[in-house]
């Protein structure tokens, strides 16, 4: 009887099925149950690695899943550790063909050298020089004053215009010097410096092809030239018409700035076609190392990490051979450059896109490695993330409290997460693809705003909400 009346009470005390309480129940018992199962779990694998090899009998499954794990990871430090060491190299590749077979490009490097006070002073000083070479001026002053000793002049007088020699040459030279830094400093040198340029960027590719008709502009020390006649003629004009008829009757006069001095322009002439080739596949095959890596690795995500770190440290590396090579360059310069400071500028305007390709692909590396592990499934990008949904939530639930919800356009984007999130991630990859020439700001930008439309993504989607249930019977409590 006892036993009858103690069933009869847990029958009164179970709740209706269909109840918020039934279902508290059911969500205990399910959570007793796990709970039971990851014991029975953790207590068979501790008994699994006391056993240690003797349990690797007959019976015992092959460790084939662990050896190719070994070996996939393996594979996947291999072409990652390829991939970076030869991204530095790639982006030198690049950077050297474009210099060399791109006019435009060429013209964008040296092209702001024109407004340097230290290249403008160079230039004018081997203007002048040059002018005052052909011209003779010493030898003029000295026939000027022979013909006034020849006259019969008094002692004193004609050791007076003896004397008067030096600064004569001096006073014809600044005239000179003042003419030619008035056409330097103006917009006429630019126009002469971009058409001289041009000139030295097609015959540099002609001499680089092998064409026999081109006229050489590089010599057997790698020095590499910019013809100044246009700046003489121009100065020559400007002179005859201030009254100095002297240059009127020179001879034609030519001058030259030495741009670059290396023998890696000698070597370049010598591989020009290995230098095409691996400008073009060289950058291709680093990247394509570096996907392989992260395909071939067990966990993809973190190797998608290291893979990025790896190509944002060796473009620092890049960045350090590049300071380290601008000392070295300095130190090599011959005794008989006048101007070292021009040569500085010269040698960091000519590797300023190198500097900003290195920088890009730094910024490209971080930003890979940062979106590899917000997509990880470390503890930390899980909290991230749910953090993010959580807020998510917050703001769709606080919209639609107030009338504000994305119906059926929120609920397709619930649905079709993953191919909106591979359509945006796509998109990003294909602008920096086809972009000419990556800028820092320009990856930053691209990573910008691809977080920015997945943002706006997960908060407009809109879960599909659930199916309505069966009303409540009469004698059960309505749920919640």
């Amino acid at each position: 009887g006892r036993r009858c009346e103690g069933v009869g009470a847990m029958a009164e005390q179970r709740p209706a099925p269909g109840t918020a309480g039934d279902l508290t129940a059911r969500i205990a018992a399910l959570e007793a149950e796990n709970a039971q199962l990851r014991a029975a779990a953790t207590a068979r694998a501790a008994a699994d690695a006391a056993a240690g090899p003797a349990a690797t009998g007959p019976g015992a499954p092959p460790p084939a899943p662990r050896q190719r794990h070994r070996t996939r990871a393996t594979a996947a430090v291999v072409l990652i550790v390829l991939g970076a060491l030869l991204a530095p190299v790639a982006v030198v590749a690049v950077w050297a063909r474009d210099l060399v077979t791109d006019t435009d490009r060429y013209l964008a490097t040296v092209g702001p050298l024109v407004d340097d006070p230290q290249i403008q002073g160079a230039v004018t000083n081997r203007v002048t020089g040059a002018i005052v070479d052909a011209a003779d001026l010493d030898g003029l002053a000295s026939d000027a004053v022979t013909a006034i000793e020849g006259l019969g002049l008094p002692p004193r007088v004609t050791a007076l215009v003896g004397s008067l020699q030096g600064p004569l040459v001096d006073g014809a030279t600044t005239v000179i010097r003042r003419a030619v830094d008035a056409v330097v400093t103006s917009d006429v040198f630019e126009a002469v410096w971009d058409e001289a340029n041009r000139t030295v960027h097609d015959q540099l590719n002609a001499v680089l092809r092998g064409d026999p008709d081109a006229i050489a502009s590089i010599d057997a020390q790698g020095t590499l030239v910019v013809d100044l006649t246009g700046v003489v003629d121009t100065v020559r004009s400007s002179l005859s018409d201030a009254g100095f008829t002297v240059v009127d009757r020179l001879p034609a006069i030519s001058a030259s700035f030495p741009l670059m001095q290396s023998q890696d322009l000698v070597r370049a002439q010598n591989a020009y076609r290995v230098l095409d080739v691996l400008g073009t596949w060289l950058i291709w095959l680093s990247l394509g190392l570096l996907a392989a890596g992260v395909l071939a690795a067990v966990h993809r995500a973190r190797a998608l990490v290291i893979a990025g770190l790896s190509l944002a440290g060796a473009m620092l590396l890049l960045g350090a051979a590049l300071t380290i090579g601008r000392s070295v360059y300095v130190d090599a310069l011959p005794p008989g450059v006048q101007r070292p400071d021009a040569a500085v500028v010269v040698y960091d305007q000519v590797v300023a896109f190198l500097r900003v390709a290195l920088r890009s692909a730094f910024v490209l590396g971080v930003v890979v490695a940062l979106v590899a592990f917000v997509a990880g499934g470390t503890s930390a990008a899980r909290s991230l993330r749910a953090s993010w949904t959580r807020g998510a939530t917050w703001l769709r639930t606080a919209g639609e409290r107030r009338g504000i919800s994305t119906g059926p356009v929120g609920v397709w984007f619930a649905e079709q997460r993953v191919l909106v999130r591979v359509v945006i991630g796509a998109g990003a990859a294909l602008a920096l693809v086809l972009a000419g020439h990556l800028t820092p700001a320009y990856v930053a930008g691209v990573a910008v705003v691809a977080v920015v439309l997945l943002a706006v993504t997960t908060l407009v989607a809109r879960p599909t909400p659930p199916p309505a249930g069966p009303p409540p019977s009469d004698g059960a409590p309505a749920a919640g």
